[in-house]
């Protein structure tokens, strides 16, 4: 018969042996931190740090050195909203955001059914589409504004030989007609990315969908409408929110062609935020606005996602 004492070797080896199994654990539920722990500790310095920093200044006086005044609540925000110009930028922010992003996604609808046609030299119109994508935007946005100069334009060199014009047009100096140059160069610049985008939705589709659609009988336009473009819904999303979220934010074409002027007349909130931070010399108020944006976006955003799930649910 065995003795019932425990020798000091099993004791040993009965408290190793769950020690050994506790760091087997740790080790497999600390290993997908090591991967994701880096893209966190990103997202918490350059998203949530500059985020909590940028309303912490909104609620404070900063002067033009950058010195802290301290504390002044809703102060900023009270002298935001009494700036004659907010309103006028509002609107004209709303209609650059929208007005860009309908068109870029109209016009990049159609690019992405050409592209992918098969056709000769495909793979060459495709390399061309997506140049201006490769070029910075702010020098895409100083060379339309050279090609629209009214003394040594391109434009207007153009259209005078042609007949259309007499005399040069300084198109950037009539707010309504540089609001609109500036719209078309945002498209000119959002059109790659969104296209192939696009493309890529495309292509994920199968043939055979559409061989029963033939099958049963529908035009091309029927099944664009009743096939295609619910099929691309969930492609179409991601680009409006993307689209949404950089023409909202973009800043190096309207400043680059127009610094929002003349005047105020075709600011943004982004540039009036440079404006009132660089210009004003008021970071406090700049800052007020900034969380304003922010706020603006993210309800853009989430309206938006609500909007395509019920969508989505009503469909299903």
């Amino acid at each position: 018969m065995r003795d019932a004492r425990t020798t000091p070797l099993e004791t040993a080896a009965s408290g190793v042996a769950p020690r050994s199994v506790w760091w087997r654990t740790a080790g497999r539920a600390l290993t997908p931190l090591a991967w994701v722990g880096p893209a966190v500790a990103l997202i918490l310095g350059v998203v949530l740090w500059p985020a909590v920093e940028m309303v912490r200044t909104s609620l404070t006086r900063v002067s033009s050195s950058g010195l802290s005044g301290g504390f002044t609540g809703f102060r900023n925000y009270a002298e935001l909203f009494g700036e004659n110009d907010l309103v006028p930028v509002l609107w004209r922010t709303a209609l650059w955001v929208v007005g860009v992003v309908a068109v870029t996604l109209a016009v990049s609808l159609a690019l992405a059914q050409v592209l992918n046609a098969r056709f000769p030299g495909r793979r060459l119109v495709r390399w061309a589409v997506i140049v201006p994508w490769a070029a910075s935007v702010l020098m895409t946005a100083l060379l339309w504004k050279w090609m629209l100069d009214d003394f040594y334009g391109v434009v207007n060199k153009l259209l005078m030989d042609t007949g259309v014009i007499e005399t040069p047009v300084n198109w950037l100096a009539h707010p309504e007609v540089a609001f609109a140059c500036m719209m078309a160069v945002s498209v000119f610049v959002s059109l790659p990315f969104t296209s192939f985008v696009i493309l890529a939705g495309l292509q994920t589709i199968p043939g055979e969908v559409y061989e029963a659609a033939r099958v049963d009988g529908a035009g091309h336009l029927r099944t664009y409408f009743q096939i295609t473009l619910p099929l691309l819904r969930p492609v179409l999303f991601v680009a409006s929110v993307i689209n949404v979220i950089n023409v909202f934010n973009s800043f190096p074409i309207i400043w680059a062609m127009t610094q929002g002027g003349p005047g105020r007349a075709t600011d943004t909130t982004t540039t009036l935020m440079y404006k009132l931070a660089f210009l004003n010399q008021d970071v406090g108020e700049s800052a007020a606005l900034a969380v304003v944006n922010f706020a603006l976006i993210l309800t853009l955003a989430l309206l938006y996602s609500w909007g395509a799930r019920r969508q989505g649910r009503a469909q299903a």
